[in-house]
């Protein structure tokens, strides 16, 4: 079986692999692949409906930063209070390439 890959080389580091991602990391980037360009606030409030246990802001920015830290998702200011995040190339690829492996086994 191969692993689904981003493609963002980390300096030197070998890419990051959708499956070395937590369960959290991951439905943070299949939320963003329904909407691009979120605020945090919008990805939790999206989030809240699929948890049981409340989302707190330290667990969803912390996330965040690593899905930013690993080349997935990108990082801008909106305002000096806001932060907007949106996947990056990367992550559409590895994202779509998770999706022909989920078909494949779908199809046996």
């Amino acid at each position: 079986m191969r692993s689904v890959l981003a493609d963002n080389e980390r300096d030197g580091d070998e890419p990051t692999a959708l499956a070395d991602l937590t369960d959290f990391q991951r439905d943070l980037l299949w939320a963003f692949s329904h909407e691009n360009a979120r605020k945090g606030t919008a990805l939790k409030a999206d989030l809240a409906a699929h948890y049981i246990d409340e989302i707190n802001h330290s667990r969803l920015y912390q996330n965040l930063d690593t899905l930013v830290e690993c080349g997935l998702v990108a990082k801008r200011a909106r305002d000096r209070r806001t932060n907007e995040y949106s996947l990056t190339e990367a992550a559409r690829r590895a994202l779509e390439a998770r999706r022909a492996w989920q078909a494949e086994g779908d199809a046996t």
